[in-house]
């Protein structure tokens, strides 16, 4: 694809176009053919864009609205219609641009896309798919809290959305399916993971499906897409984060406990700054909106311009590997099945 257009709510975060414009000139740097069409306050947005070194290739889309992180879904759907999310979302719709990538309120962004770009036919209900790091690389885990209560048919819909988005994020060949589980073994599980299970097997032939999976599965790569209820899935995403954070903690606390320790640090310092790059969140920054007809990703609200840069680079990945029309060619053949 040689032109891209991307629509960024600059308003939305924590800290709004300061952390936002620096992101996009970061990536602007690394994604020439992309047009970044910025939604949000102008004047507050040029001030920013004064301060960054590059960043010619963009547009600003002037609105004074935005949805702030406390705001009901339901209130930002109905009354809020010319936010900067809102129009972000339009821009999709109206295929002014390829994909979107905001850091706003979470539950208005869901809300918004689902009623403006609506899903994918054959996709009942959209999906928040994230990658976390595992002894063998990464992975790709759904859902992160978009369903609480999953039936078995969402259930095989996410495993076949997060096949696809494996295969067009992180370049994997042949995605392997594991579906989370309270036990790897065949009978364990409540109905709707079984019933998921039988599903998957019947399409084993054509999908990589490996079966059940447990919890400290995950960070051993053993199945490159994990598949879980939204519930399930955000306890899973939280805890891994709280487990990285602890472990940080803990390394700082015993370097500084002596002087041994502290030289200890220092000999080992090119080693722990490698291992900080490799759990970094940042990095793993950019939650996708999977089963909509458009391209959105949610940036966390407290990212820096690293993270959310990161968070565009996967945006301008999925665009530029065709991911919904690839999802769209799966589901069209597995229905002929």
């Amino acid at each position: 694809m040689s032109q891209i257009n991307l629509a960024v709510d600059i308003m939305g975060g924590d800290f709004g176009p300061k952390t936002v414009i620096k992101a996009v000139s970061e990536a602007s740097k690394l994604h020439p053919n992309v047009n970044f069409r910025l939604f949000g306050d102008k004047k507050k947005a040029l001030v920013e864009i004064a301060k960054t070194d590059l960043l010619k290739n963009f547009e600003i889309i002037h609105t004074s609205e935005y949805i702030k992180s406390d705001d009901e879904p339901v209130n930002a759907l109905r009354k809020l219609k010319k936010s900067s999310l809102r129009l972000a979302v339009n821009d999709v719709e109206e295929k002014k641009s390829h994909g979107l990538v905001s850091a706003g309120n979470t539950g208005a962004l869901m809300a918004i896309s689902k009623f403006v770009l609506k899903t994918i036919n054959g996709i009942s209900r959209p999906a928040i798919a994230g990658i976390m790091p595992t002894l063998k690389g990464e992975i790709v885990i759904l859902d992160l809290g978009a369903n609480i209560d999953c039936t078995d048919d969402n259930l095989v819909q996410f495993a076949l959305m997060g096949e696809v988005f494996s295969k067009s994020l992180l370049g994997t060949k042949t995605p392997s399916i594991g579906i989370l589980n309270v036990g790897s073994e065949e009978i364990k599980g409540n109905a709707v993971v079984k019933q998921t299970f039988e599903e998957l097997d019947k399409l084993s032939s054509h999908i990589n499906f490996h079966g059940f999976i447990e919890g400290n599965d995950i960070n051993k790569g053993i199945v490159d897409v994990v598949v879980t209820d939204g519930f399930s899935g955000n306890i899973a995403l939280k805890t891994a984060e709280g487990v990285a954070e602890l472990i940080v903690h803990f390394l700082q606390c015993y370097f500084k406990s002596s002087l041994l320790a502290k030289l200890g640090y220092i000999l080992s310092k090119p080693a722990l700054n490698r291992f900080k790059a490799r759990i970094d969140p940042r990095k793993y920054n950019g939650a996708v909106l999977l089963g909509l007809n458009g391209i959105v990703v949610k940036s966390h609200g407290g990212a820096d311009s690293f993270g959310f840069s990161n968070a565009i680079s996967a945006a301008i990945s999925l665009i530029e590997n065709n991911y919904n029309s690839e999802i769209k060619k799966k589901l069209d053949f597995l229905s002929t099945i």
